[in-house]
């Protein structure tokens, strides 16, 4: 998935979805030349849009992290394409070809392994290549580990970040992760297996005993998500050993801080100092107490020594 080796965020099950009929390219009219960011499923392989299917059936060359998964995915739909290998190791080289064939005027298509090309999967410098060169690039959205996760998960959903892999050594992961301490959204991270209950143990250590939930296998047979504070998970990880499969953890926002409390004392004194309004405005900002009941609370003392 990330750039730095070419892991996927699933894969396509073998058990799953029999081979369907040959499926022709929508209304069999040619794609224009573009570069197309195809979605590909992150393990069910029916997880896939007739539109996606289309552009992989019409499309002149399809470039891919791994020609075998894409090639089981296309057998599995009945589909053949014309498929070259595009990642981390050969980006450079291939790179030019596929920006010749769109000059040329052929349509090119690039699929990840699993979910949306891009997202912690090689892509980047082709979409910046091929917009530095004035060509089309447009996408074909779809199946993605992230969001599918913090759907499942029961947490918040309003506000988040994905932050994709963390560093794999222990200061490293411990200092990416500290910015995000105060953070007030959800956290999307993935994670390899043998090193899950280490991140979930200086997740904790650093962002503190948050709700979390580890999501593996997302759309396959054996699908699984297990909720829990972050120790709770990491101990339960550390014991149990490293589990299969793609991983995501979603980690829930931090708990809200109680409101401390504000005495009649400290409030006659900062009216007295700064007058009502401003000091239930102060009062306000530093204890988390609402400035409304602050400002009445203000008035009542003020009426009660007159």
């Amino acid at each position: 998935m990330p750039c730095s080796r070419p892991v996927s965020d699933g894969a396509i099950g073998r058990e799953a979805n029999p081979p369907g009929p040959a499926r022709k390219a929508h209304d069999d009219r040619s794609l224009a030349p573009a570069l197309y960011l195809v979605a590909t499923p992150i393990g069910n392989a029916r997880d896939i849009t007739l539109r996606a299917l289309d552009i992989l059936a019409a499309a002149d060359l399809v470039a891919c992290e791994d020609t075998r998964v894409t090639r089981r995915l296309l057998e599995i739909h009945g589909l053949k394409a014309r498929l070259v290998a595009y990642h981390d190791h050969n980006a450079e080289r291939v790179r030019p070809r596929l920006i010749a064939a769109i000059h040329a005027g052929q349509a090119v298509a690039l699929a990840s392994d699993a979910g949306m090309p891009l997202v912690s999967d090689p892509g980047f410098g082709l979409v910046r290549a091929v917009r530095a060169e004035g060509l089309a690039v447009t996408s074909a959205p779809g199946a993605n580990a992230a969001l599918t996760a913090l759907q499942l998960s029961g947490l918040a959903p309003d506000r988040f970040a994905f932050l994709g892999f963390l560093p794999t050594r222990e200061v490293a992961r411990q200092r990416a992760l500290a910015p995000w301490a105060g953070a007030p959204g959800t956290l999307l991270v993935y994670e390899a297996g043998t090193r899950l209950a280490a991140s979930l143990a200086d997740m904790a250590a650093v962002l503190g005993a948050r709700e979390a939930a580890v999501a593996r296998e997302l759309t396959k047979r054996y699908e699984e998500v297990a909720r829990g504070r972050l120790d709770e998970l990491a101990a339960r990880y550390a014991e149990a050993g490293p589990p299969k499969g793609e991983i995501v953890i979603v980690v829930g926002p931090p708990a809200e801080a109680e409101p401390m409390e504000v005495s009649d004392m400290q409030l006659a004194e900062r009216i007295a100092a700064l007058g009502l309004s401003r000091a239930a405005g102060e009062l306000a900002a530093v204890s988390g107490r609402s400035r409304r009941d602050l400002y009445r609370r203000g008035l009542e003392l003020l009426a009660r020594n007159r």
